[in-house]
This record gives structure tokens, sequence and C-alpha cells, in this order.
């Protein structure tokens, strides 16, 4: 089974929650593993946050949400001025009590980070983390 979502949604900490509630339902529709649930969920977290704190003046952002029977593939997008993500890391505070993990955590949690730039100049990052699931967690049609 696939499902594919995309949503536009304001650059503020209250739509955070809003992706993360769309995203655990359609992971818990197919069966997904809690853990794994919560390791993505973690991951859209800190990719969202990041827009909210550095898109600037931009009004929305999209998160693209596309979840096969192996995978699952998140995009967030924005039309900030992205960043360099090789300066990221090497500036990376040496206390994780430091701000700027969010890179460490999306790293640790996920199977597959990428920074890209669109055609259209818009800035993103790729969250893919392969899925297990469990027959017995699938809900039931109604």
């Amino acid at each position: 089974m696939n499902v594919a979502f995309s949503v536009r949604l304001p650059v503020d900490a209250h739509s955070v929650p809003l992706v993360r509630g769309l995203v655990r339902q359609a992971l818990q529709y197919l069966g997904v593993v809690a853990s794994g649930i919560e390791e993505i969920l973690l991951a859209l977290s800190e990719a969202c946050a990041n827009v909210v704190q550095h898109a600037g003046e931009h009004e929305e952002y999209q998160v693209d949400v596309t979840i096969d029977d192996h995978v699952c593939r998140i995009s967030v997008l924005d039309d900030g001025d992205g960043f360099d993500v090789a300066a990221a890391d090497a500036a990376r505070p040496g206390s994780p009590l430091d701000g700027g993990r969010g890179l460490v955590l999306m790293t640790a949690l996920v199977d597959r980070l990428d920074f890209r730039e669109t055609a259209d100049g818009r800035h993103g990052v790729l969250l893919e983390k392969r899925l297990v699931t469990s027959p017995r967690m699938r809900l039931l049609p109604t």
C-alpha cells in the first residue's frame, strides 16, 4: 500500500504538531512499529523547527510525504536562504546541551538525510527511513 500527500503550512510553531499528527496517522494506519514512528516524527519535527526558526519572512513551507511498504520519504521545502551543511557540521557545538543539535538528531534517526536546492530555488531536506511493520498493528478498514 502507498500513501502520499503534500501540505503547505504557515511558518509558525503551531504548524509542527499538525504535520506530525498527519504523518503519525498515516504510519499507524500502515502498521509501522511505534519506535519507527517516533524516530520519523522526531526527525520531521527537527526539520520543520529549522524552517520555522530560519525561513525568515516567508509565509509558508511545504511538506511532501510518500510512504510505501518499505520506506517513508519526507521532503521539507521552504523559500528561505538555505545554509552551508559543511559549515554547520564544522561549527557544531561540543556539548549536546548546546543549540544546533538538530542535524545530529536527524542523522541518527533516519537512514538518509539529504539537503538540496530545487530547480525553482527552494531549499529543502529529504528524510528517508526504512520501515518495519507489524501486521497485527495495521488498522482494519471501517
